[in-house]
């Protein structure tokens, strides 16, 4: 009997990590029909339109990147010097900073769940290892702008820009595309269809880091 826990205590650990080295494969190729903070959303029903990469504008991408992880073609995951500076600013301020990288919220809004705890943050560096390791940059960039949250029960680009444009993600001016980006760091109180002083200033300040990195910037993710 003991040697039957201590093998079960082995393989369920195996179980669980094939099981998800297994959908995020899957989920390589097959559009996500809905993710954990969906699932979680009190707001019902949530809006969600999967659009492929080729029907997004390239300022839509490039906005999100500008707006939260300039570094996102080039590190493995995490930022550390992001992170160092977050734990630097929030041992002296009462002000939380966050340093999740795109790969890090895609993880996050696919597979877990929102709140701040140890489980979570080692369950969520397990998951954007494996996302770094099975995906290329432009799936995991792909997957973030239809999964993310631009409002209440309002995920992705597509469900966005119809909500507050009335046009298709594919569409999106650059002001557009960086009002929405302006919103991410806290969708529920910050509104892209109501900005606020602190959204208008900080669309602005997006547009100026596009400008900055150029339009040529994510052509090469693969």
């Amino acid at each position: 009997m003991l040697r039957r826990v201590r093998r079960l205590c082995w393989l369920l650990p195996l179980a669980f990590i094939a099981f998800g080295v297994l959908l995020v494969l899957l989920l390589r190729v097959v559009p996500p029909p809905t993710s954990a903070f969906m699932l979680a959303s009190d707001v019902r029903p949530v809006r969600y339109t999967w659009v492929p990469w080729s029907k997004i504008a390239p300022s839509a991408a490039l906005a999100v990147v500008a707006a939260e992880d300039q570094k996102f073609p080039d590190h493995w995951g995490f930022d550390f010097e992001a992170i160092d500076k977050a734990i630097d600013h929030n041992q002296k301020s009462k002000r939380i900073r966050g340093a999740s990288t795109i790969s890090q919220q895609t993880a996050k809004n696919l597979f877990l769940w929102s709140g701040r705890s140890y489980i979570r943050k080692g369950l969520e560096l397990g998951d954007t290892l494996l996302l770094e390791g099975l995906w290329p940059k432009r799936r995991i960039l792909e997957v973030y702008l239809n999964i993310a949250q631009f409002g209440p029960g309002i995920y992705g680009v597509e469900a966005a820009a119809r909500r507050y444009f009335g046009k298709p993600a594919a569409q999106l001016s650059r002001h557009e595309a960086a009002l929405l980006a302006a919103v991410l760091p806290n969708p529920v109180k910050l509104h892209a269809d109501r900005p606020s002083d602190y959204v208008q200033e900080r669309t602005a300040d997006i547009e100026q880091q596009m400008q900055q990195l150029g339009t040529g910037y994510l052509a090469a993710l693969r």
